[in-house]
């Protein structure tokens, strides 16, 4: 293969100068190197005598950084204020409806339980006994509590109660609803103030 490159320039530097070896050593004071500090040395020198990084200083020059005491330790919290501007009454109806549902269940239950519990405790017929001798006569034995007060009868009760409070509280949550969008389309609806730990 051929050059074509054509003639190239000559370094002098390379070509006239000194080797390392024969250079002569730079005029001035010899002593060790000391890179440039980004503050500046206190007046009375370095703290804790007068060595910084393992390198000590020369006269004093050498600058010791000081630690910042002004430095946060507890996380900053941050806050947000908002505002409800607005209800959706079908949402509004949807979390009334299953909750007025779970509420009737619990009450069902309770009821279910405190009836067992007073019967164990014979709170029925104690006082049935009591109440069948004050309104009994020669020709009829009274009022019996214990038939007229009976689990299956209970249950029904407490059942007819239950989904009366489940129509009642979800039609009185949708209308809460709308009454507070109508509010809050006046007085701007209510504000909350959200926290957030860093």
């Amino acid at each position: 293969m051929t050059d074509t490159r054509g003639p190239q320039p000559q370094y002098e530097g390379y070509a006239t100068g000194p080797l390392p070896g024969e250079r002569e050593p730079a005029t001035g004071q010899a002593g060790p190197y000391h890179p440039p500090q980004a503050y500046q040395s206190p007046v009375g020198g370095t703290q804790g005598g007068g060595t910084q990084g393992g390198v000590q200083g020369s006269g004093g020059a050498q600058a010791t950084r000081l630690p910042r005491t002004g430095a946060r330790t507890t996380p900053r919290t941050r806050k947000a204020r908002l505002r409800v501007a607005k209800a959706d009454p079908w949402s509004v109806m949807k979390v009334s409806f299953l909750l007025s549902i779970a509420l009737g269940i619990c009450t069902v239950v309770a009821a279910a339980v405190l009836w067992m519990v007073m019967d164990a405790m014979g709170v029925f017929s104690t006082v049935g006994g009591t109440i069948s001798e004050a309104t009994g006569s020669n020709e009829s034995n009274g009022f019996d509590l214990q038939s007229f007060l009976s689990l299956p009868r209970v249950l029904i009760f407490t059942s007819v109660i239950a989904v009366i409070d489940v129509v009642l509280a979800t039609a009185l949550a949708t209308l809460g609803a709308f009454i507070y969008n109508l509010s809050a389309g006046f007085v701007g609806g209510v504000e909350l103030t959200l926290a957030e730990d860093e």
